[in-house]
């Protein structure tokens, strides 16, 4: 199991935990980890969560992530334990190549609330390389002219592992001419050097095999071997010479493959074969000679394959002229691989909310990071999204951003949004990266609903069928889903009065109100009510409207007359001059009915009578008067039928039955009616009850019913007050006449009772009309008064 890298003290430890609290939003803290190379996938590389200073819970709970440059991820974190694991197998050299230390770099993300915490992993190699040479045999062509002393450099093995593992020293078979010394490069890296200890002589010796031996620096050590062939030459007095020690050269990284990358170029003094020379790789990486070809005859240097300055940047190697006796040359030819801007940016994206609630501020939508392999300004990025967008985009670590919200967003006034992350580096030209995220807004319970009206007003006519429609409220909310869903309901009225729940009721899902029982105008012309929209959202909010129904009058009563009484009593004749004048008032109808408005209206008809022309009704009041002079021709007892008519739709009507008995005077005797006449003696005593109990039920009655009518008439304030009555103001129409259901007449009159009955004789009460106003003081005004009254009837 591989362990942290090495701690501070208890009392440090907690003190570097509390600056890592501290230093967590501004994302400064680092956490380093070290883990050898190639162990498999799972293995434990560190306790996160002790070393965070956090609860097991409380990583999952604030949403803990590990987050890697690039898509490739190296590492995972156990929610559950806490523990820091390895993703996949991890191989230093593929992942880092030459580079030591091998550093991986991750950021630990917490969600809620957001923070950064660096990391470094630092991935330690292990012995998993032997060296090895790229010839397996390496020819040396030494002159047997040599001196003892003289030191010959040989190719050097490649080993991928670094530091200890790496080659450490080479050794050679053991002879009696050469020794082995290994030395050391500027850049560290050590190469074998074959001294020659004792003379050559070809003649006694013209070829050595030895055995070439590199040892890398692992427990057990790892070996690899080459072949040294020694051919001892003949005298070649001048070795090859460069005319430069040292070549540097940059070379663009879109060269294209067969560009001549640079032409070295040496010389040898000697002539024939001794003079002739050939070039070759000395001691350089395995990386270079697959990246780089050197013509062996003219010394050219050119790529075999395309330069790639994000995985290598420059590249140092060296070159041998070998001549045809055996002597060489070498120099060092160092290449920088110049960056162009051939990498657009990368975006990676971390944490991605494609839905968040309305009327929440500064909520973190997404959480990226951006690199760019390039170099330089073609490395650098500047990052930006539209304008006129509620969001901002905030620079966090490591070209690490999170896009949050600029302010609270309303799903009403836009539900969705479209957001382009534009990357752009500085190189020329300037290469982008865009990533488009679409961001849904969902609904939060913010609108109350609201009717279309803050009152209606709903008519109704009297006598409807109960569970009748009688209108409509409606409610829109501008939320969505269950937070829109409106539920319709009665409020509880103002006053308690009214039986509400008896009245109407209403459809909870679409408003509709209906009647539930049949109403009454005369009992209730008018309620108002409160009506609740509520929605389902969580809190629950609601909105209210006031209902207004008006009942409408039906014409359902039929006129009712006062007078004359009609109900089975002994009938009322009333008494009638001879002498009277055209225009003479007999008797006046009274009637009245509960219906209003135009329902009310009465007008008087005479329907019938014993001689027709004689008598007139007024249309308007219902006033009996003779038409014409009465004469002696004239029968002395008539019989008239008049109808009350109401002015409804459909009208509806009563009528009564006046009899009036001619006289010459009121000073003669009564004369009794041949009806009543048979039965005077039987009836007399029972006549006096009937009429004592009628006339006392009928006045209660005529006063019940005038007092009501006063009362309804004063409150609606559409009368105006005469003499203690109500009397309607305006005109009325010419044919009709409202009696205001006061059942009163026009002017006062005084009547007795017309047929009475005693014990010892039978007579007439005369009728005494008592008519200050109306009747003349002088003869002139009663002619104008007879005149008036017969025009009025239609009379000449």
């Amino acid at each position: 199991m591989e362990t942290p890298l090495p701690k501070a003290p208890r009392k440090r430890q907690v003190t570097a935990i509390i600056i890592l609290l501290l230093l967590w939003e501004a994302g400064g803290a680092a956490l380093n980890y070290s883990v050898l190379e190639e162990r498999e996938s799972g293995s434990f590389v560190a306790n996160l969560a002790k070393d965070l200073g956090l609860g097991l819970g409380e990583l999952a709970a604030r949403g803990a992530r590990i987050l890697s440059k690039g898509n490739k991820q190296h590492l995972q974190l156990e929610q559950k334990s806490g523990y820091l694991l390895l993703q996949e197998k991890l191989d230093r050299e593929e992942l880092c190549g030459d580079t030591d230390p091998c550093i991986l770099h991750f950021q630990v993300l917490l969600k809620n609330p957001l923070q950064f915490i660096q990391g470094e992993l630092q991935l330690r190699d292990v012995n998993d390389h032997a060296p090895e040479f790229l010839e397996q045999e390496i020819l040396l062509k030494i002159p047997e002219s040599s001196q003892p002393g003289t030191a010959i450099p040989l190719k050097t093995a490649q080993d991928l592992d670094v530091g200890s593992n790496t080659v450490q020293n080479y050794t050679i078979s053991t002879n009696p001419h050469f020794h082995l010394f290994t030395r050391s490069h500027s850049d560290g890296r050590r190469y074998p050097e074959l001294v020659l200890d004792k003379t050559l002589d070809r003649e006694e010796q013209s070829e050595l095999r030895l055995t070439l031996t590199a040892l890398d620096g692992g427990s057990p050590p790892r070996t690899g071997t080459s072949q040294v062939v020694v051919a001892v030459l003949d005298i070649n007095d001048n070795a090859p010479e460069f005319a430069q020690l040292l070549y540097e050269v940059q070379v663009s990284e879109n060269s294209p493959v067969g560009s001549l990358v640079i032409t070295v170029s040496a010389r040898d003094l000697d002539a024939g074969t001794h003079g002739e020379l050939s070039y070759s790789f000395f001691q350089s990486s395995n990386q270079a000679i697959q990246v780089f070809e050197l013509n062996a005859v003219t010394g050219e240097l050119r790529l075999k394959r395309m330069l790639d300055f994000e995985e290598i940047r420059s590249y140092r190697m060296e070159i041998e002229a070998s001549d045809g006796g055996g002597l060489s040359g070498k120099c060092t030819v160092a290449i920088e691989v110049m960056d162009i801007n051939d990498n657009a940016p990368e975006l990676t994206m971390s944490l991605l909310i494609s839905d968040i609630p309305e009327n929440t501020p500064d909520t973190v939508v997404a959480v990226f990071g951006i690199s760019d392999p390039d170099s330089g300004d073609n490395g650098k990025m500047t990052c930006f999204i539209q304008d006129h967008l509620p969001f901002l985009l905030k620079l966090t670590v490591d070209n690490f951003y999170t896009l949050v919200t600029e302010g609270a967003l309303d799903r009403e006034s836009q539900a969705e949004y479209n957001i382009t992350i534009t990357v752009t580096d500085l190189g020329t030209p300037r290469l982008k990266t865009q990533h488009n995220i679409t961001l849904l807004v969902s609904d939060v319970n913010d609108n109350a609903p609201a009717f279309t009206q803050t009152a209606y007003t709903l008519f109704l006519r009297e006598n409807n069928s109960p569970a009748l429609h009688i209108g409509s409220v409606s409610a829109t909310d501008r939320d969505a889903g269950a937070n829109a869903q409106l539920t319709y309901s009665l409020l509880p009225p103002h006053d308690p009065r009214l039986p509400l729940a008896s009245l109407v009721s209403i459809n909870a899902d679409n408003g509709h109100l209906f009647a539930l029982r049949a109403l009454d105008f005369e009992a209730l012309q008018a309620f108002e009510f409160r009506v609740g929209a509520t929605d389902r959202g969580s809190p629950a909010l609601s909105s209210q409207a006031l209902v207004r129904v008006q009942v409408l009058d039906a014409n359902d009563n039929a006129p009712f007359v006062l007078y004359p009484l009609q109900n089975g009593s002994a009938p009322c004749t009333e008494l009638v001059p001879r002498a009277a004048e055209p225009g003479y008032l007999v008797s006046k109808v009274v009637a009245v009915d509960a219906d209003s408005g135009q329902n009310a209206w009465l007008s008087f008809q005479l329907l019938k009578a014993t001689e027709p022309g004689l008598f007139g009704v007024w249309a308007h009041n219902g006033e009996v008067r003779t038409a014409r002079l009465l004469s002696e021709r004239d029968a002395a007892k008539h019989r008239l039928l008049v109808l009350v008519k109401d002015n409804g739709e459909p009208a509806l009507s009563a009528s009564v039955t006046l009899h009036v008995l001619l006289v010459d005077g009121f000073s003669q005797p009564y004369l009794p009616l041949p009806e009543a006449a048979a039965d005077q003696a039987q009836a007399d005593p029972l006549t006096v009850y009937l009429v004592i109990a009628l006339a006392s039920v009928s006045s209660l009655f005529l006063f019940s019913v005038l007092a009501f009518i006063a009362v309804r008439l004063c409150r609606r304030s559409r009368a105006a007050w005469v003499g203690g009555c109500s009397v309607p103001e305006g005109p009325f129409p010419g044919h009709l006449v409202d009696v205001s259901g006061t059942g009163t007449l026009s002017q006062s009159y005084q009547y007795e009772v017309c047929l009475t009955g005693g014990s010892g004789s039978n007579e007439f009460k005369f009728l005494k009309p008592m008519i200050p106003n109306l009747l003349p003081q002088g003869a002139n005004e009663e002619i104008e008064g007879n005149a008036t009254f017969q025009n009025n009837f239609g009379f000449n």
